[in-house]
């Protein structure tokens, strides 16, 4: 059992328990053992309140914000359709700003953003990118800014000002491809990349000179790799060629690493972590040794806590929330062990999934989007604040 302080785990505990877990046999090759019993080690949900969620007992929710409507009253702007991935920034004044893609299509994406004052209050609410193609997921940077991705065949990353005072900014550097989400090492400035196809890879984009004090990095002019096979085994980083430029970038790397579908993707002290909706699995990666581990395989449960992966997020207790893509609407904690239960359900919304999961920094307050949710409206969703002691 990992080490565990005032209730949580300790975050070097974690990964200890990460990689005794995949060397005890999360690895793919303990999948000929079959199904095990799943047990559920975290709280009894119960019974949906007044907007069909169901949450752990002495937590509350409340709508921020609806598709098509204004969030803050009075105000010209509406909240965008289709909300996707979202991240959560505090300001100087005590107050915060959530971040939401959208990721309608045909031009019509982009990225708005929630202001909260100290109190908890909306009260603005804005466009930070408009003109966008499918923004879905992204990712916070260590130096205050949004990386929003889109997610078509020549997409790009788009670097944006949750303040909404600089316009976004497009990073080629960062390739063009079906991007679907970002982490980024906080030490080195390097930005690791999923890509939303089936036999998509995984990129990182390395800058020139490392980031320094939470500085900004270079992100025009680094260069881009991606998860290889070595020639004498084990897995390595392998440039991107740019030429041919009329094949996709996955076809480009020699014994690059497919994955089918990736998904949502953090940093988490010293490690990537990232989804993919192919397998459902979630995975570990050690960077620059270019190991690789499961931590999460729903093939080993009869009852598991968690399907079809999609963003990520890391709690308060140093672990990982995966959001359901369909499944049955959790928000699901992933433990080190590999066992993974629901700490919010969405009920009545069968056509939706859950999307955006971002904690407010003092870990009390949980925001996320059901991008479907409204029933008969296209691009319909709802955004939800949770609140309540989230020790996990």
């Amino acid at each position: 059992m990992a080490e565990r302080r005032d209730g949580r785990w300790s975050r070097r505990a974690w990964l200890r328990q990460v990689v005794a877990a995949a060397l005890a046999g999360l690895a793919p090759r303990a999948r000929a053992r079959g199904p095990v019993p799943g047990r559920v080690p975290g709280p009894e949900l119960a019974p949906p309140d007044a907007l069909g969620l169901r949450l752990p007992p002495g937590f509350s929710a409340r709508v921020v914000a609806r598709s098509g409507e204004p969030p803050v009253p009075r105000s010209d702007y509406r909240w965008h359709g289709a909300p996707d991935g979202g991240a959560v920034f505090p300001r100087g004044d005590g107050g915060w700003i959530y971040v939401s893609n959208s990721e309608l299509q045909g031009g019509r994406g982009g990225v708005g953003a929630l202001r909260f004052d100290r109190g908890g209050r909306v009260v603005a609410a804005y466009s930070i990118m408009s003109g966008g193609r499918r923004n879905c997921a992204g990712g916070a940077t260590p130096w205050g800014t949004w990386l929003s991705c889109e997610e078509v065949p020549d997409g790009l990353v788009w670097e944006c000002d949750p303040e909404g005072r600089r316009p976004a900014r497009p990073l080629p550097a960062l390739g063009r491809f079906a991007h679907e989400a970002a982490a980024v090492d906080p030490a080195t400035g390097i930005v690791y990349l999923t890509e939303d196809v089936p036999g998509g890879l995984l990129y990182r984009y390395v800058p020139p000179r490392p980031a320094r004090g939470g500085r900004a990095p270079d992100l025009d002019g680094g260069w881009l790799e991606a998860l290889a096979r070595a020639p004498g085994g084990g897995l390595r980083w392998a440039a991107v060629p740019g030429r041919p430029a009329d094949r996709p970038l996955r076809e480009r790397v020699p014994g690059g690493v497919a994955f089918d579908g990736g998904e949502g993707i953090v940093w988490l002290d010293g490690r990537v972590v990232f989804a993919t909706k192919g397998d459902g699995r979630i995975r570990v990666l050690e960077p620059e040794a270019a190991r690789l581990a499961v931590l999460w395989d729903p093939a080993r449960h009869a009852r598991p806590g968690l399907a079809a992966p999609d963003n990520l997020a890391v709690t308060p207790g140093g672990n990982v929330l995966a959001a359901e893509d369909g499944g049955e609407l959790r928000l699901s904690v992933v433990t080190p062990g590999g066992d993974a239960f629901a700490v919010v359900q969405v009920t009545g919304q069968p056509a939706s999934e859950l999307t955006g999961p971002a904690f407010h920094p003092a870990g009390d307050r949980l925001y996320f989007s059901s991008q479907r949710g409204t029933a008969g409206h296209a691009g319909g969703g709802i955004t939800y604040e949770v609140r309540g002691p989230f020790r996990w």
